[in-house]
């Protein structure tokens, strides 16, 4: 009797099954006996047969690595690259969560439904990623409270769209508003038009966010009397913005208050524009704002244009910080019988830029103080007339008016710092047995994800518009925005002498560094995250390559919905292997990988290395840890 196609089809295929199961795991082991795989048909296992193909010499993958490979099985990856291969990625968007949750990605949450109708005067505890669009509108006194709200979320999403609008007496308090959170996008559009009374609170907002976008528009116009305060407001954040647009405006006798606004922040921008206009009576205050900042940039846009009786307050502000930039433009503009005061402005240590153009403007009798302002390369144009009290202790007297110069008194600025975390550079001397020393947070902030198989990942454009269109992150999303400035970021033309490659997948990273070391390469990290944040005994130290300058290429993660490494090579280096011990005990804690740059003579005399360590570029050299999360490629010893 004959065998039936079906059957037969079904038996070769159980043949062919196990004859390349045995060939593959016999191949493995041949080449590395330390690495396991359990499974030869996944996404991490032909990575790790990758490997030992491109890297013959006998390592194994290391695990730091193996921990970031795609968890996607076998089925999922064939299904995924399929969708991939078709459109150019678009055909993914529909099983975008599917993917998302196998592949272990940074992808958009979903918003809830609109909470329009919950329960007035309610303690919110516990939300996140929620739409709270037309709540409290028209309300009649009562007091709405979020506390813990998005808190330790990866890109929470929320919007308070027409909130509280047309209320009377109404109170909203915000306390502990997406705490350190990664990626924040937080929209309060038409937030309290047209209330009366009331007041709302803003306070611990944002907290050591990573890379935070909020946004402020249309808050509170027309508003009469409503008292608004933000304290502890972006304090501690990394990178990121927020907005203000459209705030205040026509509103009558409202105060507002900003308080700790984005102090010990790092590569904060602040946006106001709109601030303020056609107000009557505003009363705004910003103390500690942006102090002891890194790189700060605040832009003021048409703020109190056409203002009654204003007074806006400045109290050290920027005080502190490192370089930055500040905008003042089109500022109290053809306002009447207001004052605007700044006190101890700018003390930052290496100077920034600050711009005043249109600066009161067409006012009457408007009231201008400054106070001990530090600042240079300022231009000062179409700067009001008259009304102008005095400049004391201004540093730069050469960019005034020659009318308004001579009542200028130079003085010297201050020997303040900004300071840089205790650690993060150090001299190549102190890393020797027997040194006590700081280090600095090196842990991993970066969102939790996975590499893409190169077959997904190479078929996905690397254009922001394309990314955002597959992974449905708006343009105007805080994830949308990082996305596009790692795409900006890796099209950039490379520097002097550098050679770079924005990894899309592990093989892309593998790839590039055998193009730039040769195959005989080994890869190493910092083993994890121990002595963070305290002092460190340094035990044993071990130069790589003897301790000679070498060349190496380092990888940076990328923010981005799945990982991408921005790697570069890095010449005239010297990297450093040591054991890491505990001050008290002395136990081991931690291995540690440094890496010393020789040749600092290109970069930037702001750099936080210069401010921690002194004299400039070319004149010293600087180390530093490599970080979890990154890693450094040399050729094997």
């Amino acid at each position: 009797m004959a065998t039936p196609p079906r059957f037969l089809f079904l038996f070769l295929f159980l043949v062919l099954f196990l004859l390349t199961f045995s060939l593959v795991a016999k191949a493995d082991n041949s080449t590395s006996a330390k690495t396991a795989t359990p499974n030869p048909f996944t996404a991490k296992a032909a990575l790790i047969r990758y490997w030992n193909r491109k890297v013959p010499n006998g390592r194994p993958l290391p695990a730091f690595l193996v921990s970031k490979l795609s968890p996607l099985s076998a089925l999922d990856t064939a299904s995924f690259s399929s969708l991939a291969a078709s459109g150019g990625g678009a055909a993914l968007s529909p099983r975008l969560p599917d993917l998302c949750a196998a592949a272990r990605l940074l992808c958009s949450p979903s918003l809830s439904s609109s909470n329009a109708s919950h329960p007035s005067d309610s303690a919110f505890a516990g939300y996140s990623n929620s739409n709270f669009s037309n709540y409290g509108a028209d309300r009649a006194g009562g007091a709405d409270s979020f506390k813990n709200y998005s808190a330790s979320e990866n890109s929470p999403i929320d919007t308070f769209r027409r909130y509280s609008r047309d209320s009377v007496g109404h109170d909203d308090s915000f306390a502990l508003y997406q705490p350190d959170g990664n990626i924040d996008t937080a929209n309060f559009t038409s937030y309290a038009t047209a209330a009366t009374g009331g007041a709302g609170d803003f306070s611990s907002y944002a907290h050591e966010g990573n890379v935070p976008d909020l946004k402020f528009t249309n808050y509170e116009a027309d508003a009469n009397g409503r008292v608004q305060k933000f304290s502890s407001y972006s304090d501690d954040t990394n990178s990121g913005g927020q907005s203000f647009a459209g705030y205040g405006k026509h509103g009558n006798g409202i105060p507002l208050s900003f308080t700790s606004y984005g102090s010990n922040s790092n590569v904060m921008n602040s946006d106001f524009n709109n601030y303020g206009e056609d107000g009557n009576g505003a009363n705004d205050t910003f103390t500690n704002y942006g102090q002891n900042g890194n790189v700060p940039e605040n832009n003021f846009r048409s703020y109190g244009a056409a203002g009654n009786a204003a007074s806006e307050k400045f109290s050290n502000y920027r005080d502190q910080a490192n370089v930055g930039d500040d905008s003042f433009t089109s500022y109290a503009k053809e306002d009447n019988a207001g004052a605007a005061d700044f006190k101890n402005y700018g003390n930052s240590f290496n100077q920034g830029t600050d711009s005043f153009k249109g600066y009161g403007q067409g006012s009457i009798n408007f009231t201008i103080t400054f106070g001990s302002y530090y600042g240079d390369n300022t231009t000062f144009k179409a700067y009001a007339k008259t009304g102008i009290i005095g400049f004391n202790g201004y540093r730069n007297s050469s960019t005034f008016p020659s009318s308004a110069a001579a009542a200028l008194k130079a003085r010297r600025r201050p020997t303040s710092r900004w300071v840089v975390e205790p650690g993060k550079f150090f001299r190549e001397s102190e890393l020797k047995k027997g040194t006590v020393m700081p280090m600095p947070d090196i842990s991993d902030r970066m969102p939790a994800r996975s590499f893409l198989p190169r077959s997904i990942a190479g078929r996905i454009p690397f254009s922001a518009a394309e990314v955002q269109r597959v992974f449905n992150m708006p343009a105007d999303t805080a994830l949308g925005k990082a996305a596009a400035d790692t795409v900006a970021e890796c099209e950039r033309p490379p520097s002097r002498g550098e050679t770079k490659r924005c990894a899309t997948s592990a093989e892309d990273v593998i790839d590039f560094a055998v193009s730039v070391l040769g195959n005989n390469v080994v890869v190493r990290s910092t083993e994890n995250t121990n002595g963070s944040k305290g002092s460190i005994l340094i035990g044993e130290v071990k130069g790589v390559n003897g301790g000679s300058v070498t060349k190496s290429v380092s990888c940076h993660q990328s923010l981005f919905p799945y990982l991408v490494y921005y790697c570069h090579s890095v010449p005239k280096v010297r990297v450093y292997q040591a054991e890491i011990l505990a001050v008290k005990t002395k136990e081991k804690i931690n291995h540690g990988v440094a890496i010393c740059h020789v040749d600092t003579s290109d970069w930037s005399p702001a750099h936080g290395a210069f401010v921690a360590l002194g004299p400039g570029p070319g004149k010293i050299e600087v180390c530093h840890w490599i970080f979890q999360g990154d890693m450094t490629w040399t050729v094997a010893d």
